[in-house]
């Protein structure tokens, strides 16, 4: 992901549901780290569209974690809660060039269809050629026929997804009345100038959607490049739902340097004892993303092979597992 020193736009994107935890500052390490080495920007967006799941003192949660373990970002932070009129304003635009439609499906009606690579429903298109007599409209979904994705991923390798055979045409705006998420970034992405976006591959299933709606735009496509997920020792996701513990806003970089060694990087012994400003000097030459994983999932150990005692102790304040199998 090589750019002149000028042009590389990164992002990190949070959703405010709680605090800030491992698997999270993977994502935003990988993404400052790769912006910077780029010598490009690096912006922050609160992702807080799904405002019924979101909220204020989870977004100052984080912010304060992110300054607490050195990282910057370029700008003003974004949030899409204040951006609904401009998610309206290209609904509008579809809407006017016939490329979205309304729907009346609820979940219930859509339980026995098959499942897209990410456990949603695939749509089998009862609404596409108008809405069944009596029923109103709920959602609006973009119209996909029959298109096939390709883009290449810096860490994921090459990728391919029949939007219409495995995803179906997909909701922009939902029927309570809140816009999606693949809308939201879209616009977001084209509208912040964001030229790469690294983030967790947990995405990477609907990434295919993004870049389709962005061709439905006229956008340019981002780079794109899928950091491993990190899972714990039941192979679930790291996040507010599985209780993944906070970052330490006080001793952060135990968390960091466990972070370095979960994307692949070099990490000499006792690195976790120096102060924060002294790890970013050494991340900043040490980091290369052609060592990154090229897995979608990863266990959160965090010990090396020949970890010693200090380095255990620092993985106990980190707060992740002391065993178990990759995701």
């Amino acid at each position: 992901m090589t750019m002149t020193s000028s042009g590389y736009v990164g992002r990190f994107a949070p959703s405010p549901t709680g605090p800030l935890h491992f698997g999270s500052l993977v994502a935003a390490l990988g993404s400052c780290l790769e912006a910077r080495a780029q010598g490009g920007r690096w912006l922050l967006r609160m992702e807080d569209v799904d405002e019924p799941r979101c909220s204020q003192s989870a977004a100052d949660d984080i912010l304060r974690t992110l300054e607490a373990c050195g990282l910057e970002w370029d700008g003003a932070v974004m949030l899409q809660s204040a951006r609904k009129e401009r998610y309206r304003e290209v609904l509008e635009r579809l809407k006017r060039e016939d490329l979205v439609y309304p729907c009346a499906c609820t979940r219930r009606e859509l339980a026995d269809s098959a499942l897209a690579p990410d456990g949603a429903a695939i749509y089998p298109g009862t609404c596409r050629n108008g809405l069944p007599p009596g029923r109103q409209a709920r959602a609006w979904r973009l119209r996909v026929d029959d298109a096939t994705v390709r883009f290449d991923d810096a860490v994921q390798g090459r990728r391919r997804q029949d939007l219409a055979g495995e995803v179906g045409d997909f909701v922009l705006l939902r029927a309570d009345g809140y816009f999606a998420y693949q809308l939201a970034v879209v616009v977001d992405d084209a509208d912040q100038g964001v030229t790469h976006v690294v983030r967790g591959a947990d995405l990477l299933d609907s990434t295919p959607r993004q870049v389709f709606l962005q061709r439905c735009l006229g956008l340019s496509t981002p780079h794109y490049a899928h950091l491993p997920v990190a899972v714990n020792a039941a192979g679930e996701k790291l996040s507010k739902q599985t209780l993944a513990p906070a970052i330490d806003d006080h001793d952060p970089v135990p968390a960091l340097v466990a972070a370095m060694r979960f994307l692949g990087q070099e990490v000499p012994p006792d690195m976790w004892r120096l102060a924060t400003a002294d790890f970013w000097v050494w991340a900043r030459t040490a980091w290369q993303l052609d060592r990154v994983p090229r897995s979608r999932s990863l266990a959160a150990i965090f010990l090396a092979p020949n970890a010693g005692n200090a380095d255990r102790d620092a993985n106990q304040r980190v707060g992740g597992p002391k065993g178990g199998t990759g995701q």
